[in-house]
């Protein structure tokens, strides 16, 4: 199997926050999303889209930390396998 590729913290997090959060004014839309399923509320089919939408970024991030916990990112500057 191979190994999995992940962007960099410097792409991931801006995304990140710009695609999950966005727009910021009146809420963030993420945050609304959630309200919604918590609520029992998100049934529409494109709602339920929409929250994956601004999800994936977050689920993306969170690979890569735990990929890079495992010790399956890049080795560090300096050292040598």
């Amino acid at each position: 199997m191979g190994k999995l590729k992940l962007p960099g913290y410097g792409t991931l997090i801006p995304v990140a926050v710009l695609l999950g959060f966005a727009p910021f004014v009146p809420e963030p839309h993420l945050l609304g999303k959630v309200r919604m399923l918590l609520s029992g509320t998100l049934t529409k089919p494109l709602d339920i889209f929409d929250l994956f939408w601004h999800v994936w970024p977050f689920a993306l991030l969170a690979c890569r930390v735990v990929v890079d916990f495992r010790g399956g990112g890049k080795p560090a500057a300096g050292h040598r396998p």
